[in-house]
């Protein structure tokens, strides 16, 4: 599977373990992306003419392969986004404020990340309504049981990942889904960890949207998903207005086109879409179950080689998804990353976007290594070895 990444082979020396961040491309995207501007540079839902009509086509075939990839009842319930952040951006400034207000609750996570914290808070503060976080776990997992513990009949809202950024925890979206709804509620996931490793069915878990990045699941950037039930969807207003999202306009009113349509204002990341496109169809033709073992794998041995290692402090659990985040006593994490970089292994440090998890942890940062199904045991191996080094270096005893 490496060897479909032409990532790799441009840079040979250099082990990525930062594809929480964003996933490297297989060929077939690179091809797609250059396919569009080659072949079918047109624009969509405007053009009389065969060409035009043919790129149409082939844009709405790929919304309707989204919807089939989600497990959605149809392609409607589908709106491009620029990505994760814009698709919870969109829910918390068009549908938020139609179900929340003074006296009712936003619940979130103290492990989300800013795109699925700060839209919500800014949210309460202009409707009034209470925001209200729930508390994670010494190690920085989600605490689903005490998230479900703060649902009340005031919940309107709640915002979670479907597996965090920081700890990878994999959080069980149907039974929060079912707490909500039993209080009149609706659920907001940010899906954008949990695309890119494990199958999503949106119409068993029942949320009520659903946003992801096409990027960390091997498409381009600049191109996202927002999935919502369709009734939501239709009573939503816009919140951004221009070509092709209207039915009629006149001087003193203007009506809408359809949905999704009518939340796709301008012209959108055609090419994007076509990449998205080509990276669900690459992704379709993997062995999923294979992949998912792959990278738990990885996690284990690269646990188990770290807490090994003397100063170590490792956030979440084992059964975390993809990732592992760690710290080591006595170095600050951009001190360890930046040694890392020197040894060629690319590791994310910081806080990740979720300052409120750090407060928690009481950490000002932790170094995150994940995981792509192009990872290799060599790269666990690697990278434990150079933190050890890194440990005895910065310690003075190597």
């Amino acid at each position: 599977m490496r060897e479909e990444f032409p990532f790799f082979a441009a840079h040979p020396e250099l082990i990525y373990l930062d594809s929480a961040a964003t996933s490297q491309k297989p060929q077939a995207v690179l091809t797609a992306l250059t396919a569009y501007y080659r072949d079918s540079n047109a624009n969509v839902h405007r053009g009389l003419y065969t060409l035009a009509y043919n790129t149409t086509e082939r844009y709405e075939a790929i919304r309707a392969q989204v919807a089939a990839f989600m497990h959605a009842p149809e392609a409607a319930n589908i709106v491009f986004t620029r990505g994760t952040t814009d698709g919870l951006n969109l829910v918390a400034q068009s549908f938020g404020p139609q179900v929340v207000g003074p006296g009712s609750e936003i619940l979130v996570s103290g492990a989300e990340h800013h795109s699925n914290f700060i839209p919500w808070q800014q949210l309460a503060k202009r409707t009034g309504a209470t925001f209200r976080v729930a508390p994670v776990t010494p190690s920085g997992d989600l605490d689903e049981s005490a998230l479900l513990r703060s649902i009340t009949p005031q919940t309107k809202l709640v915002a979670v990942a479907a597996v965090t950024n920081v700890a990878g925890t994999r959080v069980d979206v149907a039974k929060i889904a079912q707490a909500v709804h039993a209080v009149g509620g609706y659920l907001v996931v940010d899906g954008a960890q949990e695309v890119p490793h494990l199958p999503v069915d949106v119409s068993a878990t029942d949320a009520d949207f659903y946003a992801w990045s096409g990027h960390k699941v091997f498409g381009p950037t600049g191109i996202g998903v927002l999935y919502g039930k369709s009734t939501l969807l239709s009573a939503m207003p816009p919140v951004q207005f221009g070509g092709e999202m209207i039915d009629e306009v006149q001087d003193a009113e203007s009506t809408w086109a359809p949905v999704p349509l009518k939340f796709e204002a301008g012209t959108p990341n055609i090419a994007g879409i076509y990449g998205l496109g080509a990276a669900l169809t690459w992704l379709g033709q993997q062995d999923r179950g294979a992949m998912a073992a792959h990278e738990a794998e990885l996690v284990t041995a690269l646990r188990t080689g770290l807490s090994e290692i003397p100063g170590i402090t490792l956030y979440g659990s084992a059964a975390s998804v993809a990732i592992v985040s760690f710290n080591l006593a006595g170095v600050h994490p951009h001190d360890l990353a930046t040694f890392l970089d020197e040894q060629h292994i690319a590791v994310r440090a910081g806080h990740h976007c979720a300052q409120p998890l750090m407060a928690r942890l009481g950490v000002p940062a932790t170094v995150r290594a994940s995981f792509g199904p192009y990872n290799t045991a060599a790269d666990v191996t690697a990278l434990t070895t150079a933190v050890a080094t890194a440990g005895r270096f910065f310690h003075g005893t190597h």
